[in-house]
């Protein structure tokens, strides 16, 4: 059985844990678990309730861990239970280190992505170098040069891409080309606005307005993040 951990917290973007859920869960062999500190409702930033089923102590040996993004990762860039809990799953002999959207930057800053390529949503990806990370611009990102596989998608959205990918690797084409069926996965969006590269100026003007302030913080952030991880590393954390 392939055990696959996805990191449930409060203000998480909704669709970066429940596309990659809604693809991984069901595939011949795996099992998902929604992880978080304990079993308390957790509410998305958008305003969905969901549950975890498994808290970090109660939490099977993983295979797979999946760092999902959303505004509810800034004051996790410094939680040390988050962290330590991050670092010591990584370094458990798990097969695969992986994130949605903005879950990257927490990756980075708890020290999993030193010297590794990976990605994140284009407003926030050049944040990744603040942790040791070599920002790549693409919509999925593997790395297989370190002691796990390094697997990121890009944001939001790209969780989906991320996750069929993932199946891929995990159960084999036939079986995620299945899911991408069943889940009649073929988007034919209205408007090419979904990249900067093919956005009108105008959009994008807007977006990067609306985002300066969380582009300040999310750095600041992984700063301090990067920094409370060296003590914990000097503590054997």
């Amino acid at each position: 059985m392939i055990h696959i951990g996805l990191l449930l917290f409060p203000d998480v973007q909704q669709l970066d844990i429940i596309g990659p859920h809604e693809m991984l869960t069901g595939l011949p062999g795996v099992q998902t678990h929604m992880v978080w500190k304990d079993l308390s409702p957790v509410r998305a930033s958008t305003g969905l309730a969901m549950l975890p089923d498994t808290s970090f102590d109660s939490c099977p040996p993983l295979d797979v861990l999946v760092v999902p993004g959303g505004i509810g990762i800034n004051p996790l860039l410094t939680d040390p239970d988050v962290v330590v809990w991050l670092r010591k799953t990584a370094n458990s002999g798990i097969k695969y280190v992986t994130s949605v959207c903005t879950g990257s930057l927490l990756l980075a800053s708890a020290g999993l992505l030193r010297g590794r390529r990976a990605t994140s949503h284009w407003r926030f990806r050049d944040i990744l170098v603040e942790g040791g990370a070599v920002p790549v611009k693409e919509r999925i990102v593997t790395d297989r040069e370190g002691k796990y596989v390094v697997m990121s998608g890009g944001g939001v959205t790209a969780g989906i891409d991320f996750a069929l990918a993932l199946a891929a690797e995990l159960v084999g084409d036939d079986a995620a080309m299945g899911k991408q069926l069943y889940l009649e996965y073929a988007p034919a969006p209205p408007f090419d606005s979904g990249d900067p590269d093919t956005a009108p100026k105008r959009i994008v003007e807007a977006a990067i307005k609306a985002t300066e302030a969380n582009v300040v913080a999310r750095t600041e952030g992984v700063r301090a993040g990067v920094a409370m991880t060296a003590k914990l590393e000097a503590e054997g954390k």
